[in-house]
């Protein structure tokens, strides 16, 4: 295929995820290149990233349509920027909403995701395949800023859905759903407290055949890397 889109370990990059069920969910053709998760100075990943972006970050979209000579084709790293290459690149595919005010604040929404809820990132780290109640109660209980940051969320949700008549925040699942699947996820892992019209809105995302499909292949990697998992020493049972 045409594209190709660089990843890390399903079960733990939430950024990889982001694109990847965009894509997925719109019907863009891709392929997938992942690569194990390992940081250390010199490593398999460390070098392989470097081919692709000076960001040593993924993901990375590749566009090989027309590549320049010499070169594999376009690389496109972040995943805001990847939405909005696919948005120009395939304007019916439903990348953003239709309507420019919905537009502008789907973006709003995704660009808040994109730079923000730090607290609630660092104390709940995506790990897909675990299970950990215990740990979010904890969390939950000594972090104000993980209570603030999920407040804020269940608002913007709260909103766009009533104001667009759901069953995704701006009505089909676009870019602005993509951006906070991650999140999703997330929030059932740990079992944070959520309303009804949030945990009904979580369900409905970790349904969506693309999530479920990269739900799938996180729990078939099987694959346990110590330094993304601050509340475990194994995988579970």
């Amino acid at each position: 295929m045409a594209l190709q889109l660089i990843i890390g370990n399903k079960n733990y990059s939430s950024w990889s995820m982001r694109p990847w069920v965009l894509m997925r969910a719109c019907g863009i053709p891709f392929s997938e290149k992942k690569l194990r998760f390992d940081f250390k100075p010199g490593s398999a990943y460390r070098a392989e990233v470097a081919r692709y972006s000076g960001s040593g970050l993924v993901p990375v979209l590749i566009d090989g349509r027309n590549p320049a000579p010499g070169e594999t084709g376009l690389a496109v790293w972040d995943s805001l920027a990847i939405a909005e290459y696919l948005h120009e690149a395939f304007p019916q595919a439903g990348i953003w909403p239709a309507d420019s005010a919905a537009r502008a604040l789907a973006r709003c929404l995704a660009a808040e995701m994109h730079s923000g809820f730090g607290a609630l990132r660092s104390h709940c780290p995506m790990n897909i395949e675990a299970v950990l109640p215990d740990i979010g109660e904890r969390v939950w209980t000594e972090q104000a800023g993980v209570r603030a940051d999920l407040a804020r969320i269940e608002a913007a949700w709260a909103g766009a859905l009533q104001a667009h008549g759901g069953p995704f925040l701006f009505g089909a699942f676009g870019a602005a759903d993509a951006m906070y699947a991650p999140v999703c996820m997330r929030l059932l892992t740990y079992g944070l407290p959520l309303s009804d019209t949030s945990r009904a809105y979580v369900q409905r995302v970790r349904a969506t055949p693309a999530v479920a499909a990269w739900v799938a292949d996180a729990l078939a990697e099987q694959d346990f890397l110590d330094f993304e998992e601050p509340y475990r020493t194994q995988r579970g049972p």
